[in-house]
């Protein structure tokens, strides 16, 4: 989809956009219209590379780099945007990471970094999104669905999680007649690197069977879900959508 003759151009920031689900969402809101800010922690290389493509592909994009828990450098990268493109319509939160661990051994350092980016660097990206989006906009955090599934060894990563979808849920009714939708997808296994490094093939394979389709999600699956919520699901507000296949 493009942008219709005459119509402004719509943006969308996409955090974490550099690898995984948050790449696949920026190259997808692209090819919906969107000029794209691609948001990167380190990887400068990847970033790059994706705003290559997009351009190759007729799209506008720009990567920058910020700490999306650093409210000063968040704010400056939302600053260059609105200069870039004049302005900003959808935020996209997918930065985050995940240590895996029994609750017994998780170190405390761990702990601290998991927080620091996966709730307040979320809190950080939404103060600023609902400072500063046009009317017609929307925030799209991300949950998980391990929150729901109670798996050994996420017990320190699900708590992040579950930070993510109160914000999420509290921010909706706060934003009330500023036509602002915030909702959270909540991926269940996806196969990124994120969910694979460190796994067995086993753990994969079995993992893999449990929702009903079978298979693992791809991050095309999530792009579509972020896209429906950025652009037509209008109606869909202060939710979290379990976008598992069907494993809960």
């Amino acid at each position: 989809m493009t942008t219709p003759e005459g119509a402004a151009q719509r943006v969308a920031i996409v955090t974490g956009g550099s690898r995984g689900i948050g790449r696949e969402t920026a190259e997808r809101l692209s090819a919906d219209g969107f000029a794209v800010a691609v948001i990167y922690g380190g990887n400068k290389a990847d970033a790059d590379d994706v705003v290559a493509t997009i351009s190759a592909g007729g799209g506008q994009a720009l990567a920058i780099q910020a700490d999306v828990a650093d409210e000063n450098a968040a704010a400056a990268a939302f600053d260059t945007v609105e200069q870039h493109f004049g302005g900003v319509d959808v935020v996209v939160h997918a930065a985050g990471i995940m240590v895996l661990a029994p609750l017994v051994d998780m170190s405390f350092d761990d702990f601290d970094r998991m927080h620091r980016v996966n709730v307040r660097g979320t809190f950080v990206i939404d103060q600023l999104a609902a400072r500063r989006l046009r009317p017609g906009g929307a925030i799209i955090n991300f949950a998980s669905s391990v929150l729901h599934l109670a798996l050994p060894t996420y017990s320190a990563y699900a708590a992040t999680k579950g930070a993510v979808e109160a914000i999420t849920l509290i921010l909706a009714r706060e934003l009330r007649g500023r036509d602002i939708t915030v909702n959270a997808v909540a991926p269940g296994p996806t196969a990124t690197a994120l969910f694979l490094d460190g796994k067995s093939e086993e753990v994969i394979s079995r993992m893999a069977a449990q929702p009903p389709l079978e298979r693992l999600g791809t991050p095309t699956d999530i792009a579509e879900v972020v896209a429906f919520l950025a652009g037509p699901g209008r109606w869909i507000n202060g939710q979290v959508i379990l976008a598992n296949g069907g494993i809960v």
